[in-house]
């Protein structure tokens, strides 16, 4: 009598393989379970989640912050006295861990999808831990170093948001499918409930999101105001070394409307250009005065400043990393750059006819100018030919000795504040100028200059906003931006927000119905049943046999040696005869 224990037979599961492989360390079909996933996993997967948030948020921050890299380096430089371009690693290491992490988070969901149990290797843990602690550190030091810059992420969502609402409709409506299957059971638990809950007002909160948000841009064309002048905020400096005459030159080159300046006094009375307090980084000031180099700027005097290489550092940091693009001759050019003195940028100006914004540092109380610092300043302005009607200046003091010049705050005042102190522009960052309060001054005829604005983005919401005026580092960017990136009528927007709801309502309603016949139709069949049917309906070539034994014995009847025996003869699996067993 023949005995036969039945085929245990499994399916190729490739992807599933490679998932669990990847994400768990579990390769093998023994090794994997359905089971449900322990709290200690779910937690991790809960700092997985926390983990991939903080990272697009922080990514999102670089995004947008590429605005400001100069303003930060030149931050980390004034407190460290090093420059050295801070972005790069963090730039690399923010896109590594979120490459990474968004990786392990989506294999998480497909152990969610496919009903896999949760099982994080622990390379990947280390590797999670280390990710979210380097980022929390590197939000505490930008934090401290550059705390102000966290208003972009606002001043950004004003040409963000319509795009982000979109994204994150698109992924709230794919999460359906894991929540659908998780929620739509016969006998439904109190945690269940709440989880579809927190689904519900979610996706009804990214429904009406839109409700929330106000966007310059989306508005009707004719309303559109006229582009913004560009001002070249000292010069063209992604181009050449900043406040010097080669950079001015390049910044008209590329039709700047005005040029804008850091202005300091030497002790000897003669306006030069410098932003920094002292030397160290603009010229080579630690070859030639090593023992002075730490000294601030206006304590020497303009045949020393003037004997001062003001180019190489330029060549050498390549603070935008622009100087590839240099041809042989600007590069020698910028190499033999000196410090630009006031007199010599309004001659420049009077010559081109542009206007002029000048950023003037009063020299400190001990300095020999410190109280005919303005008759310094005035007698360039004089000297070089310019109309004074073209020459504007911050800060706003001395006001009774400024006669014919024009001159601007460069502080957020209310409308009242500038009548009484006569004011009839101001000069703000971008980030204390809202499209409410620009839209308050300019009904009050205040003309409102905005900086740095070095991103097309960034230049498209103020020119939608109706800002005359812009000061930039990268005016050969800006002028290649002929109309603001997208602009779209009211109209148009709503359209395209109610139409994007009700595709996804109706996509969220079609998965949970989908979810909820295909666990009915697995309560209402027989498992054998789906068995058997699965077996018969696949061919040989589509299935692995796992095991298969014969167990043979001798009976009181027996079997005699020219009787044949066939197992699944329609099959040819294996067959019995007088040879033995053949294939």
């Amino acid at each position: 009598m023949v005995k036969h224990q039945p085929l245990q037979v499994y399916e190729k599961q490739v992807f599933v393989s490679f998932v669990t492989g990847i994400y768990g360390c579990r390769w093998k079909r023994y090794q994997r379970s359905q089971d449900n996933s322990s709290r200690w996993e779910c937690t991790w997967f809960l700092i997985l989640c926390s983990s991939f948030l903080l990272l697009l948020f922080w990514a999102y921050f670089w995004l947008v912050a590429q605005n400001d890299f100069n303003e930060f380096n030149w931050s980390v430089y004034n407190r460290s006295g090093e420059w050295r371009d801070e972005t790069v690693p963090l730039l690399a290491s923010t896109t590594v861990g979120f490459s990474y992490i968004t990786f392990l988070l989506i294999l998480a969901l497909f152990h969610i999808s496919l009903g896999q149990q949760l099982n994080l290797y622990w390379v990947h843990k280390i590797g999670v831990l280390a990710a979210l602690l380097t980022t929390v550190s590197g939000v505490v030091s930008v934090d401290d170093i550059w705390g102000d810059e966290w208003d972009i992420m606002l001043v950004s969502l004003q040409a963000t948001a319509p795009f982000l609402h979109l994204g994150v409709l698109l992924s709230v409506t794919a999460v359906s499918w894991l929540v659908a299957g998780y929620v739509v059971h016969k006998e439904r638990t109190n945690f269940q409930v709440m989880v579809l809950l927190v689904y519900v007002i979610i996706l009804i909160a990214v429904y009406l999101a839109p409700l929330m948000f106000t966007c310059p841009c989306i508005m009707d064309q004719h309303r559109l105001k006229p582009r913004p002048d560009i001002i070249g905020q000292r010069g063209a400096p992604m181009l050449a070394p900043e406040n010097t005459l080669i950079s001015f030159n390049r910044a008209l080159q590329h039709g700047v409307d005005s040029l804008e300046a850091d202005v300091t006094i030497s002790v000897d009375g003669v306006p030069f250009l410098m932003r920094d307090r002292t030397l160290r980084r603009t010229t080579d000031v630690g070859k030639v005065f090593p023992a002075r180099q730490f000294e601030d700027a206006s304590l020497f005097n303009w045949t020393e400043i003037r004997s001062l290489n003001a180019g190489q550092w330029f060549l050498e940091n390549d603070p935008y990393w622009t100087v590839e693009t240099l041809t042989v001759r600007d590069r020698s050019r910028i190499g033999n750059q000196t410090v630009c003195s006031l007199l010599e940028l309004l001659r420049l100006a009077a010559r081109a006819n542009s206007s002029t914004l000048l950023n003037i540092r009063k020299p400190p109380p001990e300095h020999p100018r410190y109280r005919s610092w303005f008759m310094d300043t005035l007698w360039a302005v004089q000297k070089a030919g310019i109309s004074q009607k073209r020459v504007t200046w911050t800060p706003d003091t001395d006001r009774g000795r400024v006669r014919g010049l024009q001159q601007a705050a460069n502080e957020k005042l209310s409308v009242d504040e500038i009548r009484a102190r006569g004011i009839t522009s101001l000069t703000l960052h971008y980030s204390k100028a809202s499209h409410k309060d620009i839209q308050e001054y300019l009904a009050n005829n205040v003309s409102v200059t905005v900086y740095p604005v070095n991103e097309p983005w960034l230049f498209s919401i103020l020119w939608c906003s109706g800002v005359p005026s812009v000061s930039s580092n990268a005016p050969q960017v800006l002028q290649k931006v002929p109309y603001p990136i997208w602009l779209m009528s009211q109209n148009a927007y709503n359209f395209i927000w109610i139409t994007s709801d009700l595709v996804s309502l109706a996509i969220v309603t079609g998965i949970f119905c989908f979810q909820k016949w295909r666990i009915n139709g697995m309560h209402n069949c027989n498992p054998e049943q789906i068995m058997l049917s699965a077996v018969a309906q696949r061919s040989s070539r589509d299935v692995n046999i796992m095991k298969e034994k014969l167990i043979f014995s001798d009976l009181n009847n027996g079997v005699n040696s020219t009787e044949e025996l066939s197992l699944y003869p329609e099959n040819g699996y294996a067959r019995y005869s007088h040879g033995g067993l053949s294939r």
